[in-house]
């Protein structure tokens, strides 16, 4: 059995990996490290949905129309906002005291607290205008954003490193022909060519992944054509050619796996911009349709109404605006991380 290697004081060394140091320079960052476990937790509430105790998010109670957040039965919440009202109504008409019909209507109300189970729910986030439950409309809005910036990325990463790589290492007319194409991709209106799908097609979960994976790769495609023109020179790749390696094999077991690092954090800070491309679509009306929600849509609702009911904004506005910040402090970690330069070195 070969002895450990030490070093000058006789101190074993323990071997070490380029991601093994970039794990190592990631723990020291704080920031980075909470931003992770933000994430984790979004994804782990929003994938568990269906499993928690939460109300049909797509569930109307007419009653419930636009109640507060709050931790009491909906019933006496809703007892209580009544007996205000007809109490103003009451102070208006200066009447001494509530009529029979509205005695009538308090205690059937009371009643139902204890008798109908519709009215012992809890809304922790309240409803919106059509009396559904915010909480669970956040959480399965949360899916669908996150897996929207998913799509995005993913078809960026599958196309834009395949394309990048090849233009990057044959050059040529290869390279002229796919850099071309993504010139001409660049210069249309990214938004204009989506709105003008989701309304030709309709407005569909599926119209949606695909008009935001429609040019999500091009960026990432120069930005790994660059790094590939920098390495195909390179003495490891002069080896494997000597070694009888195709062009594919280089570029796939080679050349991309040296790229890596730019492609994660890349990544990381792309998924934000799909899931706000997607706000934008729902501020428009072009988003996802009734009765799935995501947090842009949500968002745009609540700020329909944010005067009279700005708990409706505020929710998912500040669910969507945590999850952008821990992404993009996660991919300047990453970024810190997996820089060979960097001076938080472990």
């Amino acid at each position: 059995m070969a002895a450990p290697l030490a070093d000058a004081f006789d101190r074993a060394l323990r071997p070490s990996s380029p991601w093994g140091d970039a794990w190592r320079r990631l723990r020291r960052n704080r920031m980075a490290l909470a931003s992770l476990a933000v994430l984790g937790l979004f994804a782990l509430l929003t994938l568990a949905a269906p499993i928690l105790p939460l109300h049909p998010y797509a569930e109307q109670v007419i009653a419930h129309v636009n109640l507060p957040p709050s931790f009491r039965p909906a019933g006496e919440t809703l007892l209580e906002a009544r007996t205000a009202y007809l109490d103003q109504v009451r102070r208006a008409e200066d009447r001494p005291g509530f009529s029979p019909a509205e005695q009538a209507e308090l205690a059937s109300l009371a009643q139902a607290i204890h008798t109908d189970p519709v009215h012992r729910r809890r809304y922790l986030l309240g409803t919106d205008d059509l009396g559904r439950d915010l909480l669970s409309r956040m959480l399965y809005g949360g899916r669908i954003s996150i897996l929207i910036g998913l799509v995005g990325t993913l078809t960026s990463m599958l196309l834009g490193v395949a394309l990048g790589g090849i233009a990057g290492y044959l050059g040529g007319w290869v390279d002229g022909l796919i850099m071309r194409c993504v010139d001409i991709l660049f210069g249309l209106p990214y938004m204009l060519v989506v709105i003008i799908l989701m309304a030709l097609f309709g407005r569909n979960i599926l119209n949606l992944f695909a008009a935001v994976a429609l040019i999500s790769w091009l960026t990432l495609c120069r930005v790994v054509r660059g790094q590939i023109i920098s390495l195909k020179h390179a003495e490891f790749v002069e080896a494997a050619r000597a070694m009888g390696a195709g062009p594919f094999r280089i570029i796939f077991r080679h050349l991309t796996p040296n790229t890596l690092g730019v492609i994660v954090v890349f990544s990381t800070l792309m998924v934000p911009q799909f899931i706000m491309a997607e706000s934008f679509l729902s501020f428009l009306g072009l988003g996802v349709s009734a009765p799935l929600a995501s947090w842009g849509s949500l968002v745009a609702q609540g700020a329909a109404v944010m005067e009279l009911y700005p708990w409706q904004l505020l929710a998912p506005a500040a669910a969507m605006t945590v999850f952008l910040f821990a992404m993009n402090f996660l991919g300047d970690g990453l970024r810190d991380a997996l820089d060979p330069q960097s001076q938080r070195r472990a």
